[in-house]
């Protein structure tokens, strides 16, 4: 495998953009504030066009002006990037796909230096999209040579390739954008066998719920129900909408997929908060004073896609969406910070009200932009 390794360093056109990736120096993805100013007024939980675009506006535009001078590769800047993608462009033109391009060809279309790294990956999202968009396969050559090479790399028994739940949102829809992109089936075929393995391992059958890894299969909260972390499973809920966007219709695939989408979806709406957010911890909301933003927005985001797609029932799930959003505005500061973000950690850990971190933006704006795409 090593000797492996080293030849395609060696040979792939795309081996200097990743030794470049590696001196990057990674910048943080956000911060907290002991005084952050007043709350936003004026946004409307109105689930209008005009109402939506004013409040994706004010937290995407706060969020661009906080891009680092040193362009990013890593997961929690990939997750804010693909929520840049998918702001319509009637909300602000085509500034933030057009900011997106300037990302991607400072990293001249590769992804992280870690080969075997579903977060390394996460960023080929933004880059397929953007692929996707100008058919130029110069986008994409870079993401294909990454995806071959760990196709060609054997399992490690010992340890699935997608440990953690939360690789769900990273890696398998830039597989299935890859096999959409290409036709070549051997990227589905890879993205699905791997997909099980996380899924038998993590995915709890009665709760429909997934453990951030095995170390916590047998962890549980303060109540004694078991640990299921918010934003772990809003990362895979996100994962399986954005492998569904891209599966041809046809697809044998769908049906697994849309089944798990249903099994979650009435998982979470039977364990909302009383603001109808989601805590840290899913299952044990009195031991979490805060909603947890980040998780509560890829949640809604699923929820809101399902029912766009006709997979979810509206009159059960669009009430949920519209409650979820409007909690989520009260979050928003008058600047478009976006708070109640908890910071990188792997469970359930502390945060503040103004906790605002770039992937929980990232999943806040794809939440209001498929909110948007069937408002009024």
């Amino acid at each position: 495998m090593l000797a492996f390794i080293g030849l395609f360093a060696l040979f792939s056109p795309a081996s200097a953009a990743f030794a470049q990736n590696e001196h990057v120096k990674l910048a943080p993805p956000g911060d907290h504030l002991d005084a952050p100013g007043p709350l936003a007024t004026g946004l409307s939980p109105k689930l209008t066009r005009p109402e939506l675009a004013k409040a994706m506006k004010l937290v995407a535009d706060w969020q661009l002006g906080r891009l680092p001078a040193e362009t990013q590769y890593d997961w929690t800047w990939a997750a804010l990037y693909a929520g840049f993608m998918g702001v319509p462009d009637a909300v602000a033109d085509d500034k933030y796909k057009q900011a997106m391009m300037d990302v991607a060809g400072k990293l001249q279309w590769s992804p992280g230096p870690r080969m075997e790294h579903a977060d390394d990956q996460a960023v080929g999202q933004m880059f397929m999209e953007q692929y996707f968009s100008h058919k130029d396969k110069e986008m994409m050559e870079p993401m294909r040579a990454r995806l071959d090479a760990e196709i060609a790399t054997p399992d490690d028994p010992a340890k699935a390739l997608w440990w953690w739940c939360d690789a769900l949102f990273m890696a398998p829809p830039v597989y299935a954008d890859m096999a959409k992109a290409t036709g070549d089936k051997k990227y589905l075929d890879f993205m699905d066998r791997e997909w099980d393995i996380t899924t038998n391992l993590l995915y709890d059958k009665d709760k429909h719920l997934y453990s951030r890894d095995a170390s916590y299969l047998s962890k549980h909260e303060k109540n004694g129900e078991k640990l299921f972390w918010s934003r772990g499973n809003g990362w895979v809920m996100g994962g399986i909408v954005r492998v569904l966007k891209v599966l041809p219709k046809n697809s044998p695939l769908r049906p697994k997929f849309e089944a798990q989408l249903k099994e979650m979806a009435a998982e979470a709406i039977s364990i909302r908060r009383d603001d109808g957010l989601w805590s840290a911890g899913l299952l044990d909301k009195d031991s979490y004073t805060l909603p947890e933003v980040s998780g509560s927005a890829f949640i809604t985001y699923a929820l809101a896609w399902g029912v766009n797609e006709k997979i979810l029932d509206k009159k059960t799930y669009w009430p949920a969406v519209e409650k979820a959003w409007g909690s989520m505005l009260t979050h928003v500061y008058a600047d478009g910070r976006l708070g109640s973000i908890q910071p990188v950690g792997g469970s359930p850990g502390p945060y503040t009200e103004t906790s605002s971190y770039n992937y929980g933006v990232g999943a806040w704006l794809l939440a209001g932009s498929e909110i948007y795409r069937t408002a009024k």
